[in-house]
């Protein structure tokens, strides 16, 4: 993801592109025991965001829904705890992990409105 990038309308498309970053931005990193540990949490945890989100927009009542997508905006949390860690593990990258916590501050805050509007 780049600076300039827009951020698509579409949330099944960009929470793919979000998990698809996140492994870009892993490959990067040295191999090394500590790496292998966060990374491993993180793409879980980043996959997970647009897997539940599809599984939501899946969901067979209003209930179910806003329990999946709490679920979604709870592995938004977990991606940003896993970057952090990554960017502490590997601060020459700190800019380029910090435009993913962005990315996941922003999806967790459209989860929450999207949560807040279905009570």
């Amino acid at each position: 993801m780049t600076k300039n990038q827009s951020k698509p309308y579409d949330l099944e498309k960009r929470t793919l592109e979000f998990a698809k970053g996140i492994i870009r931005l892993c490959k990067k990193m040295p191999q090394n025991t500590i790496n292998f540990k966060i990374i491993g949490q993180l793409i879980g945890a980043s996959g997970s965001v647009g897997a539940n989100y599809r599984e939501a927009n899946e969901a067979l009542s209003k209930k179910d829904f806003a329990y999946r997508m709490r679920v979604t905006r709870k592995e938004c949390k977990e991606s940003s705890f896993w970057l952090r860690l990554l960017k502490e593990a590997n601060q020459k990258f700190t800019e380029e992990i910090d435009l993913f916590i962005k990315e996941s501050k922003e999806l967790r805050n459209i989860f929450t409105s999207i949560i807040e509007k279905t009570k």
